[in-house]
């Protein structure tokens, strides 16, 4: 966003590609009342004034400077004097005028907007049947006759028109009211001018009717052109309806789908929408997304996104809503503000603990604890409340048999290369809870250093590293002084065998507060660096984030 670039996957989301372009060029009025719609209005009335007055504009010195070439009178120090040329740049200056308004200010009310577009559009017609006119009677060099110098104002105004029918948001009957405005100067111009000029009758009795109909050829493109982008607004937005939600903008994707900012009918709590595109709707992915939504609605811990709700559209696509989540992951955190204070990595650290104690309490593994599945947002005005998502990866331990795990996954290697635990490289299948501790470790490791645990060229080579290389301590790749407990508690985390590690997420919860450094992270530090970042919050980061935080799927049969 976006995404600009607006995409969705699919049946949905084919349509949604081949309509790409098109998307959210018409506005109705009721959209136009919204601040998103506003945006969108007052961005795209910018670009048809800057290009407009751009293109007039080139034409201007292309004018005078044949005029200064050819014509031994001319002067220029009189050069606004000459035929047309006044009307000519009030209309350069009338969209430019309308762009600069569009450009630095906030977002301008809906009125206000409407008056723009229709003052630009009319105004600058106006200006260019005016220069038809005067150039018809100017005689100048350039344009002899004026049944040229009135197709040039034609030009002009149906080039005018046309653009503004393609760029500006607007309904059919808007286009068509504004447009009829803009051309009847011309339509008059036309009459007063070609029906008194110097030609034989039958060549004055032509030009007029002829001059009228390319007015109306302007009229009927325009409301065509409006109509047709407007058809498609609708048709992209039938395309975007889930039930009682309707998809705004692709904010991520997981491993199991697209997720969506969305907008409920009714409700006005912000909602969050995960899809199964249908070419990804095979028997095993179908299986594993209802287990994601099943076993993460289970979950109820406040530091787990909560699921609202679940479905299947008539396009064969499955969904399912849960809380939108407005804030930053820790990858971006990591990207954007570098490794972070020892006791906001323990605060952070601690939240996910007691997601994850829930988690393993009901026999669910995560699988792809990482910095990306971790956002950190504002609760109940409380912030840094960190919060575990996508669920898509879980394991399910039997109930029966606590050493034994249910999966469609079969034997093969799931999750992101970056935070493999040793066992799960090795013995996919026989994964435990403690691998999602060993994954935790590797995010706190990050989070205190700024540097990932191992980097490597490869899937391959990660996976060396997790296997046999020891974790160079924390305290080694920094320059500061480093929490010794909290770099003892990290790499016991990474210990090579699950043994070694904390027994437990609450085992680790409970560790991580005896950490001298705990207390260097207070609520008041956490309310002063939300509020900078809510006054300086960059755009979002691309959400491709390449190949190394990229969630990946091996087959170790095939292999």
């Amino acid at each position: 966003m976006a995404p600009t670039s607006l995409e969705v996957e699919g049946a949905i989301l084919a349509k949604m590609a081949v309509l790409r372009s098109h998307f959210r060029v018409a506005l109705t009025s009721a959209e136009l009342e919204t601040q998103q719609g506003r945006e969108f209005f007052q961005e795209r009335l910018g670009i048809f004034a800057f290009w407009n007055c751009l293109i007039s504009f080139t034409f201007l010195p292309l004018r005078l400077g044949l005029e200064a070439a050819f014509d031994p009178a001319f002067a220029w120090s009189g050069v606004l004097g000459r035929p047309g040329l006044a009307a000519h740049a009030t209309s350069c200056a009338t969209m430019a005028i309308v762009w600069g308004i569009t450009r630095p200010m906030g977002v301008l009310s809906s009125g206000t907007l409407s008056l723009l577009d229709a003052i630009a559009t009319i105004v600058a017609c106006f200006g260019y049947a005016l220069m038809g006119a005067g150039i018809a009677r100017g005689d100048p060099m350039l344009i002899d006759h004026p049944s040229g110098a009135m197709q040039t104002a034609t030009l002009a105004i149906v080039f005018t028109t046309m653009w503004r029918a393609v760029t500006v948001p607007a309904t059919p009957s808007r286009t068509a009211l504004i447009t009829t405005l803009a051309i009847l100067p011309l339509a008059v111009a036309d009459v007063l001018v070609l029906g008194r000029s110097q030609a034989s009758w039958p060549a004055r009795a032509a030009a007029v009717p002829f001059a009228l109909l390319w007015a109306a050829a302007a009229l009927a493109l325009s409301i065509v052109a409006s109509n047709v982008v407007f058809g498609l607004r609708r048709e992209v937005q039938r395309a975007r309806q889930l039930g009682q939600y309707t998809l705004d903008e692709k904010i991520g994707e997981g491993a199991m789908g697209v997720v969506y900012r969305a907008r409920h009918a009714l409700l006005r709590r912000p909602t969050a929408i995960k899809l199964l595109p249908p070419e990804r709707t095979g028997q095993k992915n179908l299986q594993r997304f209802e287990r994601e939504v099943q076993l993460t609605a289970s979950l109820t811990h406040p530091n787990t996104v909560a699921i609202y709700d679940y479905g299947r559209t008539p396009d064969g696509i499955f969904y399912y809503a849960m809380e939108y989540l407005n804030g930053i992951d820790l990858e971006d955190l990591i990207r954007r503000f570098g490794a972070q204070p020892a006791g906001r990595v323990i605060h952070i650290l601690r939240q996910v603990c007691r997601a994850l104690s829930e988690a393993h309490g009901l026999g669910v593994i995560h699988r792809d604890i990482k910095p990306g599945n971790i956002i950190l947002t504002v609760r109940g005005g409380e912030p840094d409340v960190a919060k575990v998502v996508d669920f898509g990866l879980v394991k399910e331990i039997d109930a029966t048999n606590a050493t034994q795990t249910m999966s469609v996954d079969g034997n093969v290697l799931v999750g992101t290369p970056l935070y493999f635990s040793p066992e799960a490289i090795s013995m996919p299948d026989e994964v435990e809870p403690r691998s999602d501790l060993y994954a935790l470790g590797a995010v706190g490791y990050l989070l205190l250093t700024g540097k990932p645990l191992f980097e490597g060229r490869t899937i391959v080579e990660l996976c060396a590293h997790h296997l046999h290389t020891r974790p160079i301590p924390p305290s080694q790749r920094v320059e500061h002084d480093i929490d010794p407990d909290l770099e003892a508690i990290l790499l016991r985390c990474l210990e090579k065998s699950a043994e070694d590690r904390p027994a437990s997420a609450l085992a680790l919860h409970d560790a991580l507060a005896t950490c001298a450094a705990a207390a260097e992270w207070s609520s008041a530090d956490a309310h002063q660096w939300w509020e900078r970042y809510r006054a300086n919050v960059a755009e979002p980061l691309p959400m491709d984030r390449g190949t190394e935080t990229e969630t990946v799927a091996v087959d170790l049969e095939a292999r």
